[in-house]
């Protein structure tokens, strides 16, 4: 997702503009089918982050194909843009599929006229090379119920019936004060906003710390979309949020709960080999040059820290339920970005 760091005072996000739904049917938007639409994501973005472990969690890697843009996103008559690079496997700057240099040509592809920003994850037909949809929230959403003819064997129900209203309201206090908290106290611009933005964050997490610390998962005894919405902002927390946007009352590791509980979906196949943290670092501090204008990258901390044991198995609870099973073991997301086939199980 773009961030435009002009906003005064308070930041205020925009709707998604590009909300074409992709359905087993096809009513009402484009139909389900493997191998047409290419997911174009940032490594560095905790948005199309939820939209990556989900593809990876139920299987989908060879029915929709990955684009990964550069994390130092290119600036552009004073606009940065999402673009492919050598960095991410194109070395003629252009996606091997969609013929593209930045996402923008996908985003006018649709219309022509657009002037608005342009964000990931972003789902581009490539029979048109149109983006289709931008709707992170609902991406997942689709993902887990109008693709599962095409899920894997075993893959979790991660919305089940029983629990979506508790999940529902779960995911709307994550992203009002967790996902949506950082960027506010980050990019706000006045002392008030940015007070009412971390008091709201460390509110949220006291309390999620407190759920967590009687259950494995936060609805259910399995992973679900709650957690998927949850976690990517907790990973990159420590690396960025505390000391780039200010959120720094307390660490992620100064938490036992929530600290075991990053650890152990870290742990987990389709999390944390789906973590770039050299993109995260660098897109942040590099790309935020309001906030960060030496534009200096830090360092830490140190991601072997998240390999430590955690001790949540005894809270109970499996990953993918009684009957699911985890994707097949592979080495990292990156190994081939620009591919335009999923990268083999290791």
């Amino acid at each position: 997702m773009n961030v435009d760091q002009s906003q005064p005072r308070d930041l205020v996000r925009a709707p998604q503009h590009f909300r074409i739904r992709i359905t087993a049917d096809g009513r009402g938007g484009l139909p389900v089918e493997a191998g047409r639409y290419r997911l174009v994501v940032s490594l560095a973005c905790p948005w199309a982050h939820r939209v990556l472990i989900t593809r990876r969690l139920l299987g989908l890697e060879e029915a929709i194909t990955l684009a990964v843009t550069d994390p130092v996103q290119e600036r552009v008559d004073g606009e940065y843009q999402w673009v492919f690079t050598e960095e991410t496997g194109c070395p003629d700057g252009l996606d091997p599929v969609l013929g593209i240099h930045a996402l923008r040509e996908a985003y006018l592809a649709a219309e022509p006229d657009y002037t608005g920003g342009v964000s990931v994850p972003a789902l581009v037909d490539t029979a048109t090379g149109a983006v289709v949809s931008n709707d992170f929230a609902n991406l997942t959403l689709d993902l887990g119920s109008q693709w599962r003819a095409l899920h894997r064997p075993g893959a979790p129900d991660l919305y089940p019936e029983p629990l979506r209203e508790e999940i529902d309201a779960l995911a709307d206090e994550i992203y009002r004060d967790v996902n949506n908290a950082v960027y506010r106290a980050g990019f706000a611009r006045a002392q008030e906003f940015y007070d009412r933005a971390v008091t709201a964050l460390f509110h949220r997490l006291d309390a999620l710390e407190e759920r967590l610390s009687t259950r494995r998962y936060l609805v259910g005894d399995q992973l679900t979309e709650a957690d998927v919405r949850l976690w990517p902002t907790l990973v990159r927390f420590d690396a960025v949020y505390h000391g780039h946007f200010k959120c720094n009352i307390r660490k992620i590791s100064e938490y036992p709960a929530l600290w075991g509980y990053t650890r152990d979906l870290f742990q987990t196949p389709g999390f944390g080999d789906t973590v770039d943290f050299d993109h995260i670092r660098r897109h942040y501090y590099q790309v935020h040059d309001m906030i960060n204008p030496s534009r200096i990258v830090a360092h830490g901390p140190d991601p072997a820290l998240l390999f430590t044991p955690h001790g949540r198995e005894a809270l109970g609870g499996s990953p993918f339920g009684p009957a699911g099973t985890p994707p097949a073991v592979r080495r990292s997301l990156r190994m081939h970005p620009c591919v335009p086939v999923a990268v083999p199980a290791e």
